[in-house]
């Protein structure tokens, strides 16, 4: 089976008829100085992530490697959740514009069932790849449903099974299909269950294949 269309570069534009889904919360306009140190900021807790992990990062450590107080860390970010959120902003953004603007079958061009099978198989490959992140910021339930990505993912599930003729409370069923892609249950899958990836794709493409009957 070809493998889902990966972020791979530069992704057009949609064009001027097509409606947008917001990527994510829109922010104000920014100063100079708090931009720079945003980016100092996400840059030194991207780092420690990778140097020791997301079960590991301190607001105090973020602060100190990035050379700024703590104040402004929790000024711009609010806690440690909001922080973890921003490390995964960039990475989400790329994966938001690949299932809604970028090739097929990922993208816009196939039909709805093999987009849908693409969407599964690449949101499993980009979880997996981020893991880490994802359990660290996934850790309070509330935020997990009011969080702009996870609406994002949902309204474009709801569009693809309209469009696949799949019937009922569609916004259910596509809260139903994003619980398997739940970080929390990946990662038991594959620790505690010894499941594959390979094995949670195929169980993925299984699933839409029944739904869209």
């Amino acid at each position: 089976m070809t493998s889902p269309a990966t972020p791979t570069g530069p992704v057009a534009p949609p064009p001027a008829d097509r409606p947008l889904l917001p990527l994510h919360d829109q922010e104000p306009a920014e100063r100079a100085d708090a931009a720079r140190n945003r980016v100092k900021v996400l840059g030194a807790a991207a780092e420690l992530i990778r140097e020791r992990g997301a079960e590991h990062l301190t607001m105090d450590a973020v602060a100190t490697a990035a050379g700024v107080g703590k104040g402004t860390v929790f000024r711009r970010f609010g806690d440690r959740t909001g922080l973890l959120y921003a490390v995964l902003d960039s990475t989400e953004r790329e994966f938001q514009a690949a299932f809604m603007f970028g090739p097929p079958p990922l993208g816009p061009g196939a039909a709805p069932l093999a987009r849908l099978t693409a969407f599964g198989e690449t949101a499993l490959r980009h979880q997996l790849a981020h893991m880490n992140v994802y359990l660290e910021s996934d850790r309070h339930t509330a935020t997990r449903y009011t969080a702009a990505p996870r609406a994002v993912r949902t309204r474009h599930l709801v569009l693809l099974l309209r469009a696949a003729g799949v019937h009922g409370d569609l916004e259910l069923l596509a809260d139903a299909l994003l619980g398997m892609l739940d970080p929390a249950l990946i990662h038991d899958q594959l620790t505690r269950r010894g499941r594959s990836p390979e094995q949670l794709e195929a169980a993925w493409r299984d699933l839409v294949t029944r739904l869209a009957r």
